[in-house]
């Protein structure tokens, strides 16, 4: 084994919690190695938000916590000693300004994933002490009771008196994100709570959805119910149908909401004219049939609804496709009228964990120190980012609960 170092750490993986971990230690003054097994840094960063990265959002560190359904309690030391402030100060200190859009999502100002990575990278970089090596490691060196070191997949081995954990979790396993993280928490003693998929598109059982495979719905509503019919969520925004199901921002925010998938039954309520009452959609509806009044029903709503939509809509509405609009009752109107104001989805689960853009479950919050992201079993083990059971809502918090806990990891490693 290489010669351990006094104050060497090993910061195993290169993304978000990673690359902070990495820029707090080194500027500690400790030597660091950050392993990377991917040929690039920051590979799932650069792919997060459609390549624009939203890092974080601007609400107070109450509200932030507000967006963890599971373990809330356990970010809060993290949440406190690295801010969503903080990190915009310590992106524009290393040339990213940004900015703030909807719902306080925070993006880079020039809309690019890659700079936020890169500026990252001149953070983790910035000590000669900080090494950079492209390696896979098997296994942790464990001996009485703490870590010792790493051992890579060549049987070679780095000593070091701290590791850091930050090899991400279950999604997007192409970035590199495969689960190693839990092996070495597995290793080391501790348990973990079983990973599924949050943020991630939905299989529904209705069939109909192929049809309609690649339309894409801009402000539409979507509600969550529940088996009691108890709203879950609500949402407001894009949606897109698929093979499988529904994907889109709103679907992927509605996921993280299904808690129990197993035991609980969910439906997802679409209505295509949110800004319209029932009223008003009525009286558009007449006047669209003003317009066409010797055509077919499936014929007179070119100006509603898109065109690949129109033959499903009707057909949910259990009216005739092929009646003349001026034959219509008034009650086969309101009908129509109140099916595009709650198209239903029954959820039959969602796709795989490869497809979310974040896990859910991982490393037991009750086995680490949340005032310093250390193991409770092994000392100088640390764990950060996604590979903890933590994750959140969308709109960057998700990220900062990695750049916060990186930072808190690399505070006291």
């Amino acid at each position: 084994m290489e010669k351990q170092k006094e104050g060497r750490v090993a910061v195993i993986g290169g993304g978000a919690a990673g690359l902070l971990a990495a820029g707090r230690l080194a500027q500690r003054g400790r030597r660091v190695a950050l392993i990377e097994k991917n040929p690039m840094l920051g590979k799932k960063l650069r792919i997060t938000g459609k390549g624009r990265c939203n890092v974080t959002n601007i609400c107070d560190v109450e509200d932030m916590l507000r967006q963890v359904p599971g373990n809330a309690r356990f970010l809060y030391s993290a949440f406190y000693s690295f801010t969503n402030d903080d990190l915009i100060a310590l992106l524009r200190e290393y040339g990213v300004e940004t900015k703030v859009e909807r719902g306080g999502r925070v993006f880079p100002v020039s809309d690019k994933a890659k700079d936020v990575v890169e500026g990252l990278k001149r953070f983790a970089l910035q000590s000669p002490h900080v090494r950079v090596m492209k390696r896979e490691v098997k296994e942790l060196i464990l001996r009485d009771g703490a870590v010792r070191g790493v051992r890579f997949g060549d049987g070679s081995t780095l000593a070091c008196s701290s590791v850091v954990v930050a090899t991400g979790g279950l999604s997007y396993p192409l970035t590199g994100s495969t689960g190693d993280g839990y092996k070495f928490a597995r290793q080391a003693g501790h348990s973990i709570v079983p990973c599924r998929p949050s943020l991630v598109p939905l299989v529904t059982r209705q069939r109909w959805v192929g049809e309609l495979m690649g339309l894409g719905l801009k402000n539409i509503a979507l509600t969550v119910t529940d088996e009691r019919d108890k709203h879950v969520y609500e949402d407001f925004g894009e949606l897109l149908f698929t093979h499988f199901g529904v994907s889109g921002p709103v679907v992927l925010s509605a996921s993280a909401h299904m808690r129990d998938m197993e035991r609980k039954q969910y439906r997802l309520h679409i209505d295509l004219k949110p800004a319209l009452s029932a009223q008003q959609l009525d009286e558009r509806i007449r006047r669209d049939f003003a317009q066409n009044t010797n055509k077919h029903l499936v014929n007179a709503l070119d100006a509603l609804l898109p065109k690949a939509l129109i033959p499903v809509a009707v057909r949910l509405s259990g009216v005739p496709a092929h009646k003349v609009v001026n034959q219509l009752s008034r009650e086969e109107r309101l009908r129509l009228g109140e099916t595009l104001k709650d198209i239903r989805l029954d959820v039959a689960g969602f796709r795989p964990i490869e497809e979310a853009i974040i896990t859910s479950g991982g490393v037991n919050v009750k086995e680490i120190n949340p005032s310093t992201m250390e193991s409770k079993l092994v000392n100088g083990l640390f764990f950060a980012g996604e590979v903890l059971d933590v994750d959140a809502y969308t709109g960057g918090f998700n990220l900062q609960i990695a750049f916060s806990t990186g930072w808190l990891a690399g505070d006291h490693a």
